[in-house]
């Protein structure tokens, strides 16, 4: 009985969940999008907070963002808090008109906690527990810790949770350990043997799909497992348990997250939205396992001597995947997102810190907008003359009364928004000649995960080979949407899915009916090599694919870094030396393209079958210059019907009846404008990082 009533409970609970309002609701859509930054009154004199507050709403900022790291402000002695100081900096706010995102603090303990109780701190590969003085020290496994952050939590959201300027909150700042991204600690192994014990039921089962037949690995016991370390191993880690070990990371880090946002709903006011900024770089963090949020969002740095950008001047503008895939991903794990955190000019701790160009942090604010977001928010307003952060930018200069060089262009976008909000018309509709051509793009974090650890050559890099494919499809000014498996593949007239490498009968079923209805798939190099758990089929290499690619047989090649091979596709040459897949055809598929030269000389590089109402194209080659790989989509492409041919670096996107041309090269772009468009902000002669927003008239 007992049972019984918890599966119907249960039911209850899920239908509901069903039936939750969309997190649109809490944004109105004729804003576009809100602009705020980042203020921190623990770190200034109090007789300054009412002039920076205002200044803050006088260059045209929503909204103001407090809290993620006053932990020892709020709660100086253990029980006893201080909350004066936030009701003060929450009363100059609201003076001034502005909304407020409030933040949990549980990104850095204060020095009594970690004194206290210093098991709850990390433990690096090395063994070595971290010190207090950093952010992100402390263990997401840790039930000690989780403890005081449940009372500073509730404590929080009993005080403001129904506040009417308080329009949200973020949990936690960056869930991550930085560099130390996988933490070695024994609360973390005690948690991973739990969920081991879960997943797997016995240890029989472990050691089977661990493989631990090989090299004498077999465990008698789960609590003989120890979290796989390569820093402390002989040879190469067990792949399996370093792929699981992965998965329970990205899933305890959501644990954490989610179980402050029980914590928040519990007080909260329904008006009040509950997110949690994550970096994209930092690939052991999730979102999508973040379910408990109403929306996550992101946060970007672009320009810190690592993305090289486009032309003379491209270091100092970046590229524009570096948002693009992010708008594209975040926004559809709830259907909203937003940039928590961008970056506001030059920083501190790039390999090299160059000046941005002048106009790309606008270019950037701008890219947000067109990705869809629903907010952004400028961090930081004043550039801190104290601590780690000495040297990164603001809203202002050192003074604390000028407006830098970077802040003019974010001014300028706040300025500029009201044009854009006029000009508005919610009856705007996608155009056909776009809808046509959408297109989504598939991904899971277990197949980077896996790849990532075993390359097979040092060539390969899981983040380019998906980069390529997202620019390539953006060159056509196709819009995108960065998908997971739950996705409704068929709201899409193309499906493309780069090196899915993990897969099962399920998912290639449900590919072979999308293409069936009129659906158009193409698949990459590695896609389905292994199964869910990472092991090699036991059939030919990636036969599970053959029916739906029409193929008999594949292997794969590299080559070395200095020696290049060649593909040949109709009257066109194109090289690689990264990946390249030898595919023999079936009688079911063309062959669009063949190896050029090697020892398997005429074989299949790319295959092309016609399945029903629709297609699957099969690239095998993974190149350098994306030459190949364009050509193959431009052709797939035309059968959908018109598309653009954007030169790199150039961005042009439809949102909300708005099309935006922004310029991420280092030099002047013309950009197509037709003759019925109404230019709202720049002009057709785009300078570099500069924008151009129309809208056609009817």
């Amino acid at each position: 009985m007992k049972r019984s009533c918890l599966l119907s409970l249960s039911l209850i609970f899920t239908l509901l969940a069903g039936k939750a309002e969309h997190p649109q609701r809490f944004f109105d859509r004729k804003d576009l999008i809100l602009s705020g930054t980042y203020y921190y009154p623990e770190q200034w004199p109090s007789d300054q907070w009412e002039r920076d507050i205002k200044k803050i709403a006088a260059l045209g900022f929503e909204f103001i963002h407090f809290g993620e790291f006053a932990w020892a402000f709020m709660e100086p002695r253990e029980g006893m808090y201080d909350f004066v100081w936030l009701d003060e900096a929450i009363r100059l706010s609201q003076k001034y008109g502005l909304k407020i995102i409030l933040c949990t603090p549980s990104a850095i303990p204060p020095v009594w906690l970690s004194e206290k109780h210093p098991d709850i701190m990390c433990v690096t590969d090395g063994g070595q527990s971290l010190q207090h003085g950093a952010r992100q020290p402390a263990s997401w496994a840790s039930d000690t810790y989780r403890s005081y952050v449940e009372k500073i939590v509730a404590v929080l959201a009993k005080r403001y949770g129904n506040n009417p300027a308080v329009i949200g909150w973020q949990i936690d700042n960056e869930p991550s350990h930085y560099k130390y991204s996988y933490e070695y600690s024994e609360n973390n192994r005690r948690k991973f043997i739990g969920w081991l014990r879960d997943k797997y039921g016995g240890i029989e089962v472990l050691n089977e799909a661990w493989g631990t037949a090989f090299w004498s690995e077999t465990y008698g016991s789960f609590d003989q497992i120890v979290i796989p370390n390569p820093e402390r191993l002989a040879g190469k880690a067990n792949p399996h348990a370093m792929l699981d070990f992965k998965r329970y990371t990205a899933d305890m880090a959501a644990s954490f997250i989610n179980f402050q946002a029980d914590i928040l709903r519990r007080h909260i006011s329904e008006g009040q939205w509950i997110t949690s900024n994550t970096m994209p770089a930092h690939a052991q963090v999730d979102p999508a396992r973040m379910d408990h949020l109403d929306f996550p969002t992101y946060t970007r740095y672009l320009v810190h001597g690592l993305n090289i950008g486009h032309g003379g001047q491209g270091f100092r503008i970046s590229k524009p995947e570096m948002i693009g895939w992010n708008n594209d991903l975040y926004r559809n794990f709830k259907g909203v997102t937003g940039v928590m955190e961008i970056q506001p000019g030059q920083v501190n701790w790039g390999v090299y810190n160059p000046q941005t160009y002048p106009g790309a942090v606008r270019l950037w604010y701008y890219h947000i907008l067109a990705g869809g977001n629903k907010l952004v928010c400028h961090y930081r307003f004043r550039q801190p003359l104290k601590g780690s952060e000495q040297y990164h930018y603001g809203t202002m200069q050192t003074d604390g009364i000028s407006v830098s060089r970077t802040g003019e262009e974010i001014v300028r976008f706040n300025r500029e928004l009201s044009i854009l909000r006029r000009n508005y018309n919610p009856e705007a509709r996608m155009p056909p000649k776009l809808e046509k051509i959408r297109t989504a793009i598939l991904v899971n974090p277990d197949n980077r995960w896996e790849m990532d650890f075993q390359p097979q050559t040092e060539q390969w890099n899981t983040v380019v080979h998906y980069d390529k494919y997202y620019n390539i499809v953006k060159s056509f000014a196709a819009p995108v949407d960065i998908i997971g498996e739950n996705a409704d593949f068929s709201k899409w007239p193309v499906l493309v899915v780069p090196a899915f490498q993990l897969l099962d009968k399920t998912l290639i079923d449900r590919w072979r009916k999308y293409v069936e209805e009129g659906g158009h798939l193409v698949l990459t190099c590695r896609t389905g090599q292994k199964n869910r758990n990472a092991h090699l089929w036991e059939a030919k290499l990636s036969e599970p694919i053959y029916k739906l690619i029409g193929a008999r047989e594949l292997f794969f090649d590299h080559l070395p870094p200095d020696i290049w091979a060649s593909v040949k596709m109709d009257s066109d040459i194109f090289t690689w030396n990264n990946w390249a897949d030898v595919l023999q055809p079936d009688r079911t598929s063309e062959t669009w393209a063949v190896h050029n030269d090697q020892f398997y000389a005429g074989s299949a590089a790319v295959l092309h079958k016609k399945t029903g109402k629709g297609s699957v194209t099969y690239i095998g080659v993974d190149s350098d210059d994306s030459r190949l790989e364009k050509e193959v989509l431009r052709r797939i492409y035309k059968n959908r019907g018109e598309i653009y041919d954007l030169p790199e670096g150039i961005i042009l996107e439809w949102r909300d009846g708005f099309w935006f041309g922004l310029n991420y090269t280092s030099e002047p772009y013309r950009f197509p404008i037709p003759a019925n468009a109404q230019i709202l902000i720049g002009i057709p002669e785009t300078p570099a990082a500069g924008v151009i927003v129309w809208k056609e008239s009817k």
